[in-house]
């Protein structure tokens, strides 16, 4: 579960990389956009140390994630953000969490050894 978990906070990050080519400049601003493109490139650098069996770039993978999903959230409370985005979103707050949660837990759990 730990490199299909990386695999999606990848395929996450690949996708923030793209939000400014994406957007049309509103939904979201360009300069959210922008941001998290930064936060992308420095997540997939991340992934691919975590990838290499390096650990200690879990943490500030795990961190950029979730802020980026919680970047996110306000989609689903402003009034003129298009379905389509905020469907993005949810999808994006879904996968961020499995990915996490899959990054985190422990391959003993999942074969049910104790």
């Amino acid at each position: 579960m730990y490199k299909l978990g990386l695999v999606v906070l990848g395929l996450l990050s690949v996708a923030d990389l793209l939000t400014p080519v994406l957007t049309d400049g509103e939904h979201p601003p360009m300069e959210i956009a922008i941001g998290a493109a930064v936060v992308g490139l420095v997540s997939l650098v991340l992934v691919g140390f975590a990838w290499q069996g390096r650990r200690w770039a879990l943490a500030p993978l795990i961190t950029l994630r979730l802020a980026s999903a919680l970047l996110a959230v306000p989609a689903f409370f402003e009034a003129d953000v298009p379905a389509v985005a905020v469907a993005a979103a949810g999808v994006g707050v879904a996968a961020t969490v499995f990915g996490v949660v899959a990054v985190l837990l422990p391959a003993r759990a999942l074969a049910g050894v104790r």
